[in-house]
């Protein structure tokens, strides 16, 4: 099966609890490999500089389509306070060039205005099932170059899935939690996926699932939520069944925290995601809306 990506690649400077790491990251990366972890071969439509090694996409058998720039890769500086981050922007790339393809789903997570209204139409055009991470699309900056979210009108009709945070939701609906979901839903999407901290809830038709995450010690939180969104894409297009989606899901994010591992090292490998999500699976609490 494949995945389409469309995402940026970034070049982080992740600082915890004091001490600096330098490391490659951005959605195309967290979410490619988490996607190959499942088997799943995968077309990224990205863009990086010369500064990026791409060879690293190349040894993980990723393809990338029209993806080299002159612009040096998006570059984020990221502060981690338990789990609480904070960004700045510390370059801008090139937006992302996106041409038709054939695949079994898409998976779009922008991480700085990478895809414009053009470019996500033309990919809903292509589309069988699409899921939407919309942080880079919310993100704007100052004049310091810190990232903060900003209320944005998102045409999401033709979108399958969509995952969130509290803080996200609220710049593109109103209300509750509950009430920010099925706005979400209302605007066409068929699975809202909501995440605030350790708890993750699931809207489908009128019922909303949910699953807690173990409470433990959280170290490097970036790239968990790409983590997240990609093994839900692969297992809801591999096994069509959004409760083992949500339970691999959780369980993926689950073992790149476990692992406390920095970067793209924690991404965790498909045995010890399907050993959590099986653990999910007799977990998970449902109630009617």
């Amino acid at each position: 099966m494949k995945l389409a990506i469309a995402a940026h690649c970034a070049v982080d400077t992740i600082t915890i609890n004091d001490t600096n790491y330098e490391q490659i990251g951005g959605s195309a990366c967290y979410c490619g490999i988490t996607a190959r972890q499942f088997k799943f071969d995968v077309d990224l439509f990205t863009k990086f500089g010369p500064n990026f090694p791409k060879q690293y996409f190349i040894e993980n058998k990723i393809n990338f389509i029209n993806s080299e720039s002159q612009k040096d890769t998006t570059k984020f500086a990221i502060s981690i306070t338990g789990s609480n981050r904070t960004l700045k922007l510390e370059n801008e790339c090139d937006p992302i060039d996106y041409s038709d393809v054939n695949a079994d789903g898409h998976l779009v997570s922008p991480i700085f205005h990478e895809i414009d209204s053009e470019t996500l139409k033309n990919i809903k055009k292509d589309s069988n099932f699409l899921f939407i991470d919309p942080q880079g699309f919310l993100r704007q900056k100052d004049s310091q170059n810190n990232v903060f979210l900003e209320n944005t009108d998102l045409d999401l009709s033709d979108v399958n899935a969509i995952k969130v945070n509290p803080e996200e939701a609220e710049k593109i609906v109103t209300g509750t939690h509950d009430e920010m979901m099925v706005a979400l839903q209302k605007k066409g999407v068929e699975y809202v996926i909501l995440t605030n901290k350790t708890k993750v809830s699931l809207l489908v038709k009128d019922k909303i699932y949910s699953i807690t995450l173990p409470n433990k010690q959280i170290h490097d939180t970036t790239g968990i939520g790409d983590i997240f969104c990609s093994a839900f894409c692969c297992t809801m297009l591999k096994e069509k069944d959004f409760l083992w989606a949500l339970c691999f899901a959780g369980g993926a994010a689950q073992a790149a925290l476990d692992s406390k591992n920095i970067g793209l090292q924690k991404i965790p490998k498909k045995g010890t995601i399907q050993n959590n999500a099986s653990y999910f699976y007799n977990l998970v609490k449902f109630r009617d809306l």
